[in-house]
């Protein structure tokens, strides 16, 4: 399946094409920590011509923040969906737009399930906190705990609990990834055109829901999800399909 799916991606034609990418998992490979991944040079300098020949049409969409995104991809600046749906940037020279933050109170309830262990790490991202257990998994079950006192304690907030690989975050229900890609297949450049997304976890699963109604096509990242035809092995592969499809004609 992993041929079938680079050829495929491959085969695509930008201008028809518009393009969002899962970030950790999917174009890069998944780090220690969320803090410790690593963004090739090949992979910076891929996306930047297919942003070209797509005309604009191509967005990350991912858990992160999008001024982490900009970090991690420095020099380049991409059009982008951060924290799961909560942000969104169309065009780079636009500010980021941003749903309303959690309480103060909350999040410091939240964060405070790290302290036992230093492996322990988390994102305070305003608008949702995300716990990560990549390097103490055996602290999944106290982190899973700690969050559902919190949700409680809170009932008069609206909120849920987002699992991810390693990672658990409290954000606000009906901000998803998904109505974030719908949202921007309204605008230019990408209205008009067939989606395309590229994801590897449970977060991306709101995405691959919308595709079909959007007369899009999705492939997956390391594992089978229903309705997702084509499978990369690893975000290697992911990396040489997007190098093959932007360095496609000179």
């Amino acid at each position: 399946m992993r041929e079938d799916a680079v050829a495929s991606f491959a085969g695509l034609d930008p201008a028809e094409t518009a393009f969002f990418f899962d970030v950790d998992g999917t174009l890069i490979d998944i780090g220690p920590s969320p803090f410790e991944v690593d963004v090739p040079d090949l992979l910076r300098a891929s996306l930047s011509r297919l942003l070209a020949r797509a005309g604009g049409a191509l967005a990350l969409v991912s858990g992160r923040p999008i001024r982490d995104l900009d970090l991690l991809f420095e020099p380049l600046k991409l059009p982008a969906v951060g924290g799961h749906g909560a942000e969104t940037r169309l065009h780079t020279s636009e500010p980021v737009k941003r749903v309303v933050d959690l309480p103060q109170s909350l999040r410091d309830y939240l964060i405070a399930a790290a302290a036992p262990d230093p492996r322990l790490q988390y994102e305070d991202k305003g608008y949702s906190v995300a716990l990560h257990f990549r390097k103490a998994p055996e602290h999944e079950r106290h982190l899973v705990s700690h969050v559902e006192k919190g949700l409680a304690i809170y009932s008069g907030e609206s909120l849920e609990m987002l699992p991810g690989k390693a990672m658990i975050e409290v954000k606000r229900p009906g901000v998803n990834k998904g109505e974030a890609v719908r949202a921007l297949m309204t605008r230019e450049p990408f209205a008009g055109r067939h989606p395309v997304f590229i994801g590897d976890d449970v977060t991306d699963e709101s995405v691959f829901a919308v595709m079909p109604e959007l007369g899009g096509a999705s492939y997956s990242v390391g594992r089978t999800f229903d309705g997702v035809p084509y499978v990369f092995a690893t975000p290697a592969d992911v990396r040489r399909a997007l190098s093959e499809l932007a360095n496609a004609g000179g």
